[in-house]
Parts: structure tokens; C-alpha cells; sequence
């Protein structure tokens, strides 16, 4: 998602006329823009999407739509946290441009798989499903490790996590838990390699995430159906199984 998400950061000119959107996905979510959205999948037994209306294509503007479009096409589905964001434009456009921020950038020790994995533990801490499931599932594409996220929600002291893994997590729940910060939380991140800048990245992550899990919270926020089978089996598996 970096690519999309780059773009909320750039200017842009007022499209001339709202831009219409077709396809499966938004089909749906237009059919719902007066209620409560509806799950991504068809004939699904899923719960709502979120309890906020989701606005037509139609009536958003054109950088959001756009965003949207590109998120859909390189994922194959348009996770349900862009349409409940997309209630109100502003929010939006901060929301995603910090999470691109702290979320893509290419500094620092911490790799993507770390960060997901960051997102998982504070957020089983927030009691939130989407993000637990959503980013579950991408810890499991970028980690390669099928079972580490779900060791982590059921026990993440008792999960195959490495040194520098369980050093992070200490720190990022200390943050999620409003512990008291002291230089010894300081101290047990720099023994595993990781410097002050780092820890500033650990600690930001689990006080976006934070926010974005009590977001999801009164939103009522479910996650996509697709969530749940992304990164469980190997793709070329998957195909070979393919009829």
C-alpha cells in the first residue's frame, strides 16, 4: 500500500466532475451508502461492516477515490477501514498519510513484519478484532511465519518469538498499557540492537494503533472475510489445489 498511500501527501486539483466508479466491490457499497455497510462477500453470515453510512464513489473526492481504486486493484479487495474512513474525507487523508508515515518509511531497524507484528500484540491489548485479524494477515505475508500471529493473541510470552522480537513487544505493550516509561524499558531494547529512534518507532506505532483501535471500536469496524485466509497457504499451493 506504500505507492497509494504516497499520494495523500501530494496536492492535488479539484476534479472537474465526480468521478463514477464501477465494479463488484463498490456496487455493493452503494447499494448500502443509506445503512450500515454491508460485508465484502456475498451471501456472507459476517456481521456489518461498521455501523456508519459508507458515501457513494460518486459524492468523494477525487484523491480518496483514486486511492481507493489503486488499494483494490493491487489487493483484490478494498479493506473495509478505507470505506468506514471514507465518512468523513478529512479524517481520512490524516489518518492514512500518518499511517503511511510511520508504517512505510524506510529508515530504521524495524522491518515490515516487525511493525504488523507490533500492531497485532497492542491490539489484542485494545480488544480489537480488525486489526488483530487485518494485520495478522499481513505479518503472515511479510513474516513468511503462518502460526507467529496467532501464538501471539493467545500468549505472546509463550510464542516462538526470538529475543529481539519478545524486547519489542515488551516495550510496545508497556506503551499500549500507559505503563510508566523508565530507561530500563530503554535499556532492554538497546541490549537486542535497537537504538532511541527505533524505540520512538515502537512506541508511535503502538499509540497510532491504539487510536485507530478505538476507531474501530465505536465504528463498529469489522475486518474483510479475505483477511482471515491471506498468507495461510502458500500461493503456489494455493494454485496447484485450484480445479
Amino acid at each position: 500500500m506504500k505507492g497509494p498511500l504516497l499520494r495523500l501527501l501530494r496536492p492535488r486539483r479539484a476534479s472537474p466532475r465526480p468521478l463514477l466508479v464501477s465494479g463488484s466491490l463498490w456496487g455493493r457499497a452503494q447499494t448500502a451508502a443509506v445503512s450500515p455497510a454491508s460485508s465484502t462477500q456475498a451471501g456472507s453470515t459476517m456481521r456489518p461492516t461498521g455501523r456508519y453510512p459508507i458515501p457513494n464513489k460518486k459524492d468523494l473526492p477525487y484523491d480518496i477515490v483514486e486511492l481507493m481504486e489503486e488499494v483494490e486493484m493491487k489487493s483484490g479487495f478494498l479493506p473495509n477501514v478505507f470505506s468506514v474512513m471514507s465518512h468523513r474525507p478529512a479524517e481520512f487523508r490524516a489518518f492514512f498519510a500518518y499511517y503511511n508515515a510511520i508504517m512505510n518509511k524506510e529508515r530504521g531497524r524495524l522491518s515490515k513484519a516487525d511493525k504488523e507484528l507490533i500492531v497485532v500484540a497492542t491490539s489484542i491489548v485494545n480488544r480489537c478484532p480488525y486489526c488483530v485479524i487485518a494485520h495478522g494477515a499481513l505479518h503472515r505475508i511479510y513474516s513468511k511465519k503462518p502460526a507467529l500471529a496467532d501464538q501471539v493473541v493467545v500468549n505472546w510470552k509463550l510464542a516462538d518469538l526470538s529475543d529481539r522480537e519478545q524486547a519489542m513487544l515488551e516495550f510496545a505493550l508497556a506503551v499500549s498499557h500507559a505503563d510508566n516509561i523508565t530507561e530500563e524499558h530503554f535499556q532492554k531494547l538497546e541490549a537486542q540492537g535497537f537504538d532511541r529512534e527505533d524505540a520512538w518507532d515502537i512506541g508511535m506505532i503502538a499509540s497510532f494503533f491504539a487510536m485507530s483501535n478505538r476507531i474501530a471500536h465505536f465504528t463498529d469496524l469489522r475486518p474483510n472475510e479475505e483477511f482471515y485466509t491471506m498468507g495461510r497457504i502458500p500461493r503456489d499451493k494455493e494454485k496447484a489445489e485450484t480445479p
